[in-house]
C-alpha cells in the first residue's frame, strides 16, 4: 500500500428499496496506483464507482478523495477526479477535435491551461489526423480512446474507469491498457472496474474481489494467486465464489 491514500472508501453501503446492492465495503487507492474491482455482473462494481464519482448517494459509510469528504465537499472532490462510465458516448455530429474542445470549455476556465489540456488529450488519444473527422465515422475503439482522453485531459488525481475495454477488439483493448498504465506511471491514481480478471491481473497493483456487494479479498494479484494456489485471478475468484456459495 502506498503512503498516501488518494481514495478512501469506508463501510460503503448502497440500498435500492429492499435490495442491499453494496454491503459495507472498505478499500483504499494509493498514489500512482491502479486498483481493480473484479467480480461478476451485478456484484456491486459499477454502483461503487458511481458513488465514488458522486453520481450516487451512499446509504451509509464514508468516501474521501484527496482528503475531501464526499458528504461535505463533493464539489472539491469533483475537481480532482474524473469518471468514464461503461456506456459513455461522444457527440457524433462533432469531430473528435471539436468534441475535446467543447468538453475543455465546459471544465477549464483558464485559456492557457485549456490549450495545454487539449494538446495532452489530442496526443493521448492517438487519433492523429482522424481527430478532424466526425465521431460518427469512428470505430468503437477509436471512440473509446477519445473518451479516455477526455476523461483524463485535466490530469485528475483519480481517474474512475468502468469497464474501459468492454467490447473492444484485442488491439484496441491492449492500447487502452497501455495508456492507463502510462497514466499511472505519470502520477495518476486509477480505480478500475472490470469483469475481465485476466486484464485486471495485467494492469493492477492491487485488486478487490467483490460479489453480491461484499469484498471477499484484497491484495496484489500475486499474493492472491499464492494464497489460493491458483494460476490466475479467475481461478482465485472461482474458489472464493465456491466457498461463500456453499
Amino acid at each position: 500500500m502506498q503512503e498516501m491514500a488518494v481514495l478512501e472508501v469506508k463501510n460503503f453501503r448502497k440500498v435500492y428499496g429492499k435490495t442491499e446492492a453494496v454491503k459495507g465495503i472498505s478499500f483504499e487507492v494509493g498514489e500512482d496506483e491502479i486498483f481493480g474491482l473484479i467480480g461478476p455482473n451485478g456484484a456491486g462494481k459499477s454502483t461503487t464507482l458511481r458513488a465514488v464519482a458522486t453520481i450516487l448517494q451512499p446509504t451509509g459509510g464514508e468516501i474521501t478523495i484527496a482528503g475531501h469528504n464526499l458528504a461535505t465537499e463533493s464539489e472539491r472532490a469533483r475537481q480532482v477526479m474524473s469518471y468514464l462510465p461503461e456506456e459513455a458516448g461522444a457527440y457524433k455530429n462533432l469531430s473528435g477535435k471539436q468534441y475535446l474542445e467543447f468538453m475543455a470549455q465546459l471544465f477549464i476556465d483558464d485559456p492557457v491551461k485549456r490549450a495545454e489540456c487539449l494538446k495532452f488529450a489530442s496526443d493521448l488519444s492517438g487519433l492523429g489526423v482522424r481527430l478532424k473527422d466526425k465521431v460518427t465515422t469512428y470505430s468503437k475503439g477509436m471512440t473509446r480512446k477519445l473518451l479516455l482522453a477526455r476523461t483524463v485531459m485535466t490530469r485528475p488525481k483519480l481517474a474512475i474507469l468502468d469497464e474501459p475495454t468492454s467490447g473492444l477488439d484485442v488491439i484496441n483493448a491492449m492500447e487502452i491498457r497501455k495508456t492507463v498504465r502510462d497514466l499511472a506511471k505519470q502520477g495518476m491514481s486509477v480505480l478500475l472496474s472490470s469483469h475481465n480478471m485476466l486484464e485486471i491481473e495485467f494492469m493492477c497493483g492491487r485488486v478487490g474481489i467483490i460479489d453480491k456487494g461484499i469484498i471477499y479479498e484484497l491484495g496484489t494479484p500475486e499474493d492472491l494467486k499464492n494464497k489460493y494456489k491458483a494460476k490466475n485471478l479467475e481461478e482465485v475468484f472461482m474458489t472464493i465464489a465456491g466457498h461463500h456459495d456453499a
